[in-house]
């Protein structure tokens, strides 16, 4: 039997439930993300670092809400906050005490959180980050880089996927770039060319800390550094768009991490505990555009407009303060960076046991995986960053997922998160999993 024989045959409840589904949802999905051939597996219920499918199977998750989970699936915590928050009332349309105190913990754990101002998302967080920069700095054009991913606002899809001067979307006029710079990562020449020629025009510069799509091609040691200088030099705000290594990294973010300070920050997943929410935090002398004033000269031609009826919802409050609670001692860090060190470890292990060419990386609890690619020993080898670029979609991508599935592991095929309860059996399961997986796949004639 074929490995996506295999595959229907276990998931076969996912199936039938796909079959329907791609009858209400566009191919049958609500996240680009979640699309895989012949059909997702559709999951009932999560625990801890495990959740089990419609049918019934175990699988070690590497997903983890996409990032969001640093204390794995269904904290008792967490429950125990949302649970009594529901009791209370989920959308009062007032101020209320847990929005004080969700943002007094981002103030106390995110350096430069002066001010902090609520989202729904991370791509509302980046909108409001961008819109901020170009107000305070009365400059229009942002720079961003090649592969980093900032949400789905008309002008980040700009340099997400090459070509990197097409959009990531159809739907969106060309006319929305005219402001937008795409830079190559790792080549501070071509900044210090760009602000030569376009400094006083550049409001920002945003990108994801750790390198584009959550690490994938990571930043050399030092350009982060040299970048920081430049801005300040042309001044130019420095965007940190930390959705996703937010309190993930370290309690502080990218920032405490890199010991790098950003002018705004951008925040989405961890800080919500894996329910819908976002942030902004920056300066007062920034943030403060957003607030009320009785100078007249402060009236709505020259305010920064923000509503949003979601901002600081009452559940996602209760959530994030359960969440940010557990986050700022550090623990949770500390173990799920441990935990992947010692994945990536075996991972490479299983490269070379299996002949197979490529490697797995990382930085603190998310990591990656190259394949045909092999050489690797530090990140400064990801000055050649263009091959890393595309992620493996396609036929190996999806026969990828089909394979570490039937082992009981759900692991994207370019990487994924860990939780700071992840074990070392399921390390262990996982690692053992993706050796046979690349073995699986050389016998089909995917892999060499």
């Amino acid at each position: 039997m074929s490995l996506a024989e295999q595959y229907q045959e276990k998931f076969r409840r996912s199936g039938e439930l796909y079959t329907k589904a791609s009858e209400v949802f566009p191919s049958g999905v609500t996240h680009d993300a979640r699309f895989m051939r012949p059909f997702p597996v559709y999951v009932e219920r999560a625990q801890g670092s495990h959740k089990w499918t419609v049918e019934g199977h175990e699988l070690i998750d590497y997903w983890t809400g996409h990032g969001s989970l640093m204390l794995g699936h269904s904290h008792p915590d967490l429950v125990s906050a949302v649970s009594e928050q529901v009791r209370k009332g989920t959308h009062y349309g007032a101020n209320h005490e847990n929005e004080l105190k969700w943002g007094q913990l981002v103030k106390e754990l995110v350096p430069g959180a002066e001010r902090v101002r609520f989202t729904s998302s991370g791509t509302e967080a980046t909108l409001m980050a961008i819109r901020l920069a170009r107000a305070f700095t009365g400059r229009k054009v942002i720079v961003k880089f090649a592969s980093h991913f900032h949400g789905w606002h008309d002008i980040m899809t700009a340099g997400v996927h090459p070509p990197y001067d097409v959009p990531d979307s159809v739907g969106i006029p060309e006319e929305v770039f005219q402001n937008v710079r795409v830079a190559p990562p790792n080549e501070i020449d071509f900044l210090e060319k760009l602000f030569a020629e376009e400094g006083q025009k550049v409001a920002a510069v945003i990108l994801e800390p750790t390198g584009g799509t959550w690490g994938t091609t990571p930043f050399i040691p030092g350009f982060l550094e040299q970048l920081r200088q430049l801005c300040t030099d042309h001044g130019v705000l420095l965007i940190f768009d930390e959705v996703i290594t937010g309190f993930r990294l370290a309690p502080g973010g990218a920032q405490e991490y890199f010991n790098i300070d950003a002018d705004l920050c951008c925040f989405a997943k961890v800080l919500a505990g894996g329910l819908p929410g976002g942030a902004v935090t920056g300066p007062k002398e920034i943030m403060d555009l957003i607030a009320y004033s009785d100078d007249p000269k402060r009236n709505r031609f020259n305010k920064f407009s923000h509503p949003g009826t979601y901002n600081a919802n009452p559940l996602s409050a209760a959530a994030g303060i359960a969440m940010l609670e557990q986050i700022k001692g550090g623990e949770p860090s500390r173990l799920a960076n441990a935990a992947t060190k010692y994945l990536i470890d075996g991972l490479n292990q299983a490269f070379k046991a299996t002949g197979v060419k490529g490697f797995a990386y990382g930085e603190g609890s998310m990591f990656h995986m190259a394949f045909g690619l092999s050489g690797y020993e530090s990140k400064q080898d990801f000055v050649n960053w263009r091959p890393l670029m595309e992620v493996p979609f396609g036929r190996f991508g999806d026969a990828f997922r089909q394979a570490m599935l039937l082992e009981g592991v759900d692991m994207l095929p370019m990487g994924g998160w860990l939780s700071a309860v992840h074990s070392c059996e399921d390390l262990d399961r996982s690692i053992e999993a993706f050796e046979k997986t690349l073995r699986t796949l050389k016998n089909e004639g995917i892999l060499e």
